[in-house]
């Protein structure tokens, strides 16, 4: 699974933030559910939109940009 099938970015929704499959729910969105305490069978249940091929993307995506991050030299 390449997550950038399933990320996507539109200046037009939720001011341009990543979000799955151009659904109104943002990465940051379902990484802050997880990050709360609640399992994916409880993210997947409050929103039947999404499947766990859509959390693991977000995830995909955050571990991603936290390497990107990680590769940018000191100033």
């Amino acid at each position: 699974m390449d997550y950038r099938d399933l990320i996507t970015i539109s200046p037009d929704r939720r001011s341009g933030q990543p979000c799955v499959r151009d659904l109104r729910i943002t990465v940051t969105d379902v990484l802050e559910y997880l990050a709360s305490g609640m399992t994916v069978e409880q993210v997947l249940r409050d929103f039947p939109d999404l499947t766990d091929e859509d959390i693991r993307a977000c995830l995909a995506y955050a571990a991603d940009r936290e390497r990107q991050l990680r590769n940018v030299p000191a100033a």
